[in-house]
């Protein structure tokens, strides 16, 4: 969850392998959002949650808690926030192995990002038999499940 662009990615109907959508701007990332769940109808809303490495949180943890309320309120569908750390890091890495210069980056790199964050939720749900993260309570407190 970046505070200049939105990565969106959204899995398969088997819920198997996440692919990237586009990368949105944030200060209208709400509104396309929105029209996104309308048009795809996913069954939950993933959202990045930056923590510090130390698993701390941070200034940026809690405007992605903020915007994760804001978007649980307009959507019908669940939405839940996952720890995002080093998934950036990992995406860079991914495009580099791919030869994509870094220079190149800045319009995929939040996609690529959001792809493996929703990759490894779908991955850990299905070891695990429950949805990873926690579900955004659009009342404004998160629950843990």
């Amino acid at each position: 969850m970046g505070t200049v662009r939105v990565g969106v990615a959204r899995s398969d109907p088997e819920g198997l392998m996440a692919v990237p959508v586009e990368t949105l701007a944030r200060d209208s990332a709400l509104i396309a959002l929105v029209k996104l769940v309308d048009e795809l109808t996913p069954l939950e809303v993933i959202v990045g949650l930056p923590l510090a490495l130390s698993g701390s949180h941070t200034a940026s943890t809690a405007d992605a808690e903020a915007f994760a309320k804001e978007l649980a309120q307009a959507l019908s569908v669940p939405v839940r926030m996952i720890d995002e750390r080093l998934s950036t890091v990992q995406a860079q890495t991914n495009l580099r192995g791919a030869g994509r210069p870094s220079a190149s980056q800045r319009g995929v790199i939040d996609q690529a990002a959001a792809v493996i964050l929703l990759q490894h939720a779908l991955d850990s749900e299905r070891a695990q038999g429950v949805a990873p993260g926690h579900r955004v309570d659009v009342n404004g407190s998160s629950n843990d499940e």
